[in-house]
């Protein structure tokens, strides 16, 4: 049984729509750069994310501003520890297309 429960994905993915990329300026969900956000739990019961992302490019000069971000994001959750509990890995396996984008984002970016 979780700990603290009501820490779930979606409430992850919830903050993580706050992030706004400091280039395309649309968040960074919706630019389909969150690939995954897992929840578990560490051996004294705190909740543990794991988000695994990509970047628009491989070279991508935002990429630490864009992890600061997401921990500042989730540092409103009181429940997690952001320097403890929180892993961003980054991958480009896939490598990110304009087509991970959600409609709204394309529309707003003028690719609809």
């Amino acid at each position: 049984m979780l700990k603290y429960p009501m820490i779930t994905s979606d409430i992850i993915y919830t903050q993580l729509k706050t992030v706004i990329d400091p280039e395309l300026h649309i968040n960074i969900v919706d630019l389909g750069l969150i690939y995954d956000v897992v929840v578990t739990q560490d051996e004294a019961l705190q909740p543990f994310v794991k988000i695994t992302m990509t970047l628009t490019t491989p070279g991508c000069p935002m990429a630490p501003m864009i992890n600061t971000m997401i921990k500042d994001a989730l540092f409103s959750l009181k429940e997690i520890d952001v320097n403890k509990s929180v892993d961003v890995e980054v991958t480009f396996d896939p490598p990110w297309t304009m087509d991970m984008m959600t409609e709204e984002a394309r529309a707003e970016l003028g690719f609809d």
